[in-house]
């Protein structure tokens, strides 16, 4: 049975039975109350003792018979008004199944449960629609970006086989070169997947020796280009992947190398503790950027074409990957234009939870504080900080 007919069978079988039951009491109440010689006086009628209660069995049945018969017609209507926006949503999520996903329930009325679950419902379509399009529009970037290498490899392989005589030197330079970018897409492609699909071992980590190692191994970068790099920072306790936090770190310094001014820029990597939240700040110098542009930069394959420059430009999924991994952690990612110039990008997640032998530890002379000062512009390099009451520098 259908649960429409159900529910009219059961208002029906609620109203026959409570009909039932007023008409029994009447039932005894007659019975004990109307005694021998006892006279019941209605209107002019006065009957003996057996004419009531003769007289009330074709009432009580004809009464019986009305009570069965509304209940199931109430029961129905009732049941099927009730029913409604539950027909409205299965319609949508029939449509959702064929693949519709703009339709909406927007059930209107007062907020009961129906209406709530409506509002999920809705709620849950518009995250699947905008889930599905970004990954529609992520599959066609990606296969235009790994088609590319394909293609140059391809056309250097033909211009090869045609001229034989052709020096080999310069064109296996230049496969090595593609293929090195294909690596990197794909390897990028993969982390990205990995990230979105949370499938990582979580461990505690400390933000500050995460931050510290990603700035160390852009140095030679860095260098390079003639930048300081500026790094301080407490201990930041937090929880996650060790392998996948220091990828965020280390693509967010090597935007902010990359994407900054062409000599005697600066970089700053900081990690604080609030209350509630660890962040990681990662600020540069360069060119004024609109907030609108800002606002698409961790787009897949968005390179920020106004602010890149030639070399070490990356595969397009840097701040890709770092928003994927901050949300992987129950993190933000906030990208705000500083006036001055460049970009400030912040880094927020859940802390760890302080252990009494952790706070024991801080509280102790000998916990690490790291300030770290980089000064690759004048190609000196200098690091100073304490670990278990040891100072080091180099």
């Amino acid at each position: 049975m259908s649960v429409r007919l159900k529910l009219a069978l059961s208002y029906a079988g609620f109203v026959t039975l409570a009909g039932a039951l007023v008409l029994a009491a009447v039932w005894v109440f007659l019975r004990r109350y109307l005694s021998d010689g006892v006279l019941f006086t209605f209107s002019r009628f006065v009957p003996n003792r057996p004419d009531p209660l003769h007289a009330f069995a074709p009432v009580a049945a004809a009464v019986f018979a009305f009570l069965l018969v509304f209940g199931v017609a109430g029961g129905w209507i009732l049941a099927s008004r009730m029913l409604t926006p539950l027909t409205r949503i299965t319609d949508a999520t029939r449509r959702a199944a064929n693949g519709s996903l703009s339709h909406r329930i927007r059930l209107q009325g007062r907020r009961d449960e129906f209406r709530e679950l409506a509002d999920a419902f809705d709620t849950m379509l518009v995250r699947l629609e905008a889930h599905v399009a970004e990954q529609q529009r992520f599959a066609a970037n990606a296969s235009h970006e790994l088609r590319t290498p394909l293609a140059i490899t391809q056309t250097l392989l033909d211009v090869a086989r045609n001229d034989l005589n052709r020096d080999t030197g310069e064109l296996v330079d230049r496969l090595h070169a593609v293929n090195t970018r294909a690596i990197d897409l794909t390897e990028a492609l993969l982390l990205l997947s990995r990230a979105d699909q949370r499938s990582y071992t979580r461990v505690h980590v400390d933000l500050s020796l995460i931050a510290e190692e990603a700035t160390e191994t852009l140095l030679p970068l860095a260098e390079k280009r003639g930048l300081t790099i500026e790094t301080s920072g407490d201990i930041t306790p937090a929880i996650g992947s060790h392998a996948l936090l220091l990828q965020m770190t280390t693509n967010l310094v090597h935007n902010a190398i990359v994407h900054n001014l062409p000599e005697q820029g600066t970089v700053w990597v900081t990690t604080t503790v609030h209350p509630e939240t660890v962040v990681l700040t990662v600020e540069n110098t360069g060119e004024k950027l609109a907030p609108q542009l800002v606002s698409t930069l961790v787009e897949p394959f968005q390179r920020g074409t106004e602010r890149i420059r030639a070399d070490h430009a990356g595969v397009g999924l840097g701040l890709a990957i770092v928003k994927s991994i901050a949300q992987a952690h129950d993190g933000t990612l906030t990208l705000t234009p500083r006036p001055a110039g460049g970009l400030r990008v912040t880094v927020q997640l859940p802390p760890h939870h302080r252990t009494p032998a952790d706070d024991d530890q801080a509280a102790h002379p000998g916990s690490r504080h790291l300030v770290i000062t980089k000064n690759l512009s004048s190609y000196d390099c200098s690091v100073s900080c304490t670990r278990d009451g040891v100072w080091q520098s180099s």
